[in-house]
Order: structure tokens, then sequence, then C-alpha cells
């Protein structure tokens, strides 16, 4: 799989379409199975066909490979790809008889567990928005043409059918407010989108960068934020003492009043461990580094 973020993945002479299946929860909603036994599985993979095939007619010719399980949005954006890789994994050893395009579902084993590669991660189970990855895989012409149409389509026209959505409900345990396809280009401008509007663009930017463009670097050097340098897989964020910290981003205000100071830097610490903890929830490796010193693992002072 190539670690581009196109919703085409190729691998040729066959090709592979990445998406997902994005649940909105109602609020104050938990979700009561993390993946379905294998008839509920096969049933929502079903409908999730049919959806896709009357939205996109050329995905009728493809293998569609759907994960009857949900992880956070931020399980799917991770560098390579892991939860689609593993997916088509299970695709390639699953039995296959003939040579019509099949409905694969994957789903909970025999004791009613999510399997290792598709089980999410216990610190991320809460949030609102939970995703189904799912793959077409097939000969690369047509599966072109579905990514294409994908990219061009999903974000607006998407809706997920309201007998899909019943089902998800019903066999996940969850009441679902809205149940939508989309891209995992689409799922990442929804990502970036809610970032920018909690201040993080910054932090944004080291995300794409090791979604998009992996072997190429970036810098996050704004004001007031912690100073980032993604490169080689890594982030590398600055740690500062108070008077480099001081030096580099304190106003003449603050410098007044060494109780101020003192919060703002605090504050500035607190700000190095949030950015920290998101870019290791999207798998990428956090370095810290005294600024102008050799790098480290610690965490930044509490």
């Amino acid at each position: 799989m190539q670690t581009t973020p196109s919703s085409a993945i190729a691998a040729a002479p066959r090709m592979q379409v990445a998406g997902v299946l994005a649940l909105e929860l109602a609020p104050g909603t938990a979700i009561a199975r993390d993946a379905l036994p294998q008839a509920d599985a096969g049933e929502l993979a079903r409908l999730v066909g049919h959806d896709l095939g009357a939205l996109v007619e050329d995905a009728r010719e493809l293998d569609l490979v759907v994960a009857a399980a949900h992880f956070d949005p931020a399980e799917v954006l991770r560098p390579k790809w892991p939860l689609h890789r593993r997916l088509d994994e299970l695709h390639q050893r699953a039995p296959r008889t003939g040579e019509s395009p099949r409905i694969v579902a994957f789903g909970a084993d025999s004791a009613g567990k999510a399997p290792r590669p598709l089980a999410c991660e216990d610190a991320l189970r809460g949030g609102q928005l939970r995703v189904l990855p799912f793959l077409f895989v097939g000969r690369a012409r047509a599966a072109q043409a579905v990514a294409d149409r994908m990219e061009r389509i999903l974000l607006d026209r998407g809706m997920a059918s309201a007998q899909t959505a019943l089902c998800a409900q019903d066999a996940f345990g969850a009441r679902i407010e809205h149940a939508r396809y989309l891209t995992v280009h689409d799922l990442a401008a929804m990502t970036a989108l809610q970032y920018r509007n909690q201040g993080l663009e910054g932090l944004w930017d080291v995300v794409e960068t090791a979604l998009l463009r992996p072997w190429s670097g970036t810098m996050v050097d704004l004001p007031h934020e912690p100073l980032v340098q993604y490169s080689g897989g890594e982030a590398r964020i600055a740690l500062f003492s108070p008077d480099t910290w001081c030096d580099r981003y304190a106003a003449d205000a603050d410098r007044a009043d060494p109780a101020r100071l003192a919060r703002r830097y605090a504050l500035f610490e607190a700000r190095q461990r949030m950015y920290a903890d998101i870019l290791r929830v999207h798998g990428i490796e956090v370095v810290f580094e005294q600024h102008g010193g050799p790098a480290q693992d610690a965490t930044p002072p509490a």
C-alpha cells in the first residue's frame, strides 16, 4: 500500500480504494459492541455494498472488504494507513472461489471479541464519531474510476441509507444520529477543519505531512505555540528553559510580573504535552529536544 493518502491505494496489478463508514453517535451514547458477530457483520457489509453500488456503479466490479468494528478517526489517520493495511492483509488471506466480485466482512471472533487486527484502542473509545474502515479491491481501471467518483461525491452525497444506519445502530447497540460514507481524504479534511477550529492548525500541518508526504518535512514555528519540526518520520518538539522561553515568547508585560510569567510558562509546557499526546494518537513518534541541545525521549517538565 502506498503511504500517500490517496483514497486509491495502489498495489499493481490490482488497486485498492479506501474509505470509512462514519457513525456520529447521539450525545452521551456508548457503543455496546466493539465488533459484530459474523452474521451481523455480513448483513451490514451487504447493506454497505448496496449503498455504495448505488452511488458508484463501477464499485460493483470490485471486491468490497468491510471491518465490522469501530475506531476513533485518529486510528485511521496514521502514517502508512495501518487499519486499511490490516484489512487488506485479512482480505488476501480469505478463501476465494471464482473470480466474481464478493463482499467480505470481518468482525468478532468466536468468543465475541474483536480480534487483534480489528481491536480499537482502549484510550480512544469515548469519541462521538466512530468509523468503520472499508476497501474496494480489484482491477486498476475500475478501481481508479471508483476512486475518482468517490472523491467527487461522497462528502456531499454519501449519506448511508436508513436501512444501513438502523442495522448499524441495532447491531452495535448505540443511538446513531448520522451515518455517512467518506474517503480517507474526506476524513482527513474534516479532521483538519476540527483542529483548525480549535486553534491547532500548526499541529495539523505535522499530521498532514506525516500522512500525505512522509518523505518530506515541515516546521511549526508560530507565535506563542510550541516549536515542532517533522522529518524522518518523527516530530521533534523543542524544550525551553525558563530563560530561553522568556527570550523567545515573553512580552514586556509578562517580564514585569513574575507570577504572570510563571503561569504563562506553565501553560506553554501544558501545550507542549498536548501536542505530544495528539501526535502520538496519530501514530507519530515524538522526540523532545532541548532547544539548542540533543534529542531525548523524556516528556517536558510537569
